[in-house]
């Protein structure tokens, strides 16, 4: 059986790699957002590879049309992708087409306006206060070992209490420990951002630290696994999975879902929405706005509680003066 045609020709292949290479190197996108994106601009090549026929060159990328779009979603459709993830290749697809139409100077203006499905806007589901101190306990409490409940409970009040991401609190080195007041963080993009520490956190780090069994060699990470290793993602939401399950909590209460009840909880306290979105990291204040969405009765009420017109009393009706019979 002869091997299948190569989705795109050696040419084409370097120009994503550079592109690639560009994004990461002037901090526009971090190592996982880069391998999203050869996926998804790779996809694209193997799909004009069926399409158009033979392996997508130089000049087959330039003459894409607007049909050949379309066709791209249906394609995408079809094998089960959802609006979410057909914006996301698009995203892709036209980042790296603004790129080299610039480079080779060619009109990519079918590729650039190809528009996207329309998304559903998808509220941030946080857990309340009690289940998150339940889930931080429960978590604890069925580890194998009292150094494993100690990790596991020190990064689940790193979620919780200073709103960072799994890959931000599992990015941690040894070295930053003991806990500063305020923490720096890389996030996403390779955005920085300080993050206060509240002393909970610090405690939880503390308490775990001396009980971990390995060595802490120079740039030796926070957390370890069981093997010794850096602790991994997967790891995590195993304990989470089985917390939920013992406290009946729905699948959506995640690792992730306790960063949105740190921001939700510091909305409810009378945080604003600029203070949150540095805090979180989000580069677009209208991704932090999500938050407003899922609290709206109580902002309603600090609304109704605080603006003048709400708290103006309601004037007395006027008397209807009387009008003589006839007139």
């Amino acid at each position: 059986m002869s091997a299948p045609p190569p989705a795109a020709t050696a040419g084409a292949a370097d120009l994503l790699e550079e592109w690639l290479r560009l994004r990461a190197a002037t901090g526009h996108a971090g190592p996982r957002t880069v391998e999203a994106y050869r996926r998804d601009v790779a996809a694209f090549f193997g799909f004009l590879a069926l399409h158009r026929g033979g392996a997508g060159g130089i000049a087959q990328l330039r003459d894409v049309a607007t049909a050949d779009m379309r066709a791209f979603a249906a394609h995408q459709r079809r094998r089960g992708l959802g609006p979410a993830s057909i914006a996301r290749s698009l995203a892709a697809i036209r980042g790296f087409y603004r790129w080299l139409s610039e480079r080779a100077d060619f009109d990519a203006t079918p590729v650039l306006q190809a528009r996207a499905p329309r998304l559903r806007p998808r509220l941030p589901r946080p857990v309340d206060p009690e289940s998150a101190r339940a889930l931080r306990a429960c978590v604890a409490e069925q580890a194998a070992e009292p150094w494993i409940a100690a990790r596991d409970a020190a990064v689940l009040t790193l979620l919780w209490g200073c709103g960072l991401r799994v890959s931000e609190a599992l990015a941690l080195m040894w070295d930053a420990a003991p806990l500063p007041e305020m923490l720096r963080i890389r996030g996403k993009g390779g955005q920085e951002r300080l993050v206060p520490v509240l002393p909970a956190a610090r405690a939880a780090v503390e308490a775990y630290r001396p009980l971990c069994p390995h060595p802490a060699a120079p740039g030796a990470p926070l957390f370890f696994g069981v093997r010794g290793g850096p602790l991994g993602p997967r790891a995590v939401q195993r304990a989470m999975e089985r917390a939920r399950a013992g406290l009946g909590l729905p699948a959506t209460a995640t690792p992730h879902a306790l960063r949105h009840s740190f921001a939700t909880h510091l909305l409810a306290a009378g945080g604003d929405l600029r203070t949150i979105q540095e805090l979180l990291g989000h580069a677009a204040l209208s991704t932090t706005q999500a938050y407003t969405a899922v609290d709206a009765p109580r902002l309603q009420a600090i609304y109704d509680a605080a603006h003048p017109r709400a708290r103006r009393a309601p004037a007395a009706p006027r008397p209807v003066a009387a009008r003589a019979p006839g007139v």
